[in-house]
């Protein structure tokens, strides 16, 4: 299942993005300047609570949560798991 316009949404209404268009699946939410640590415990906690998952203090890493699509894959894989 393809969330990545869920997470997309979640990050546009919550956080400040002057141009929509220009964030894409690849694009670095931390580097790019649009989620700070205290937003991405915002995303978490939207994750959790949108997708019925539990977040692990050892996922919280770059390769989780540094875009878009790697968020999706997370999402993914947790709910396989599920």
């Amino acid at each position: 299942m393809n969330h990545a316009p869920q997470v997309k949404k979640f990050i546009v209404e919550n956080f400040y993005v002057s141009d929509a268009n220009a964030l894409g699946p690849e694009t670095s939410l931390l580097e790019g300047g649009y989620v700070d640590s205290t937003g991405m415990l915002e995303i978490v906690t939207f994750l959790e609570e949108k997708f019925s998952i539990k977040v692990a203090e050892e996922e919280l890493v770059p390769e989780n949560f540094e875009t878009i699509a790697r968020i999706c894959a997370y999402l993914e894989r947790k709910q396989a798991k599920a």
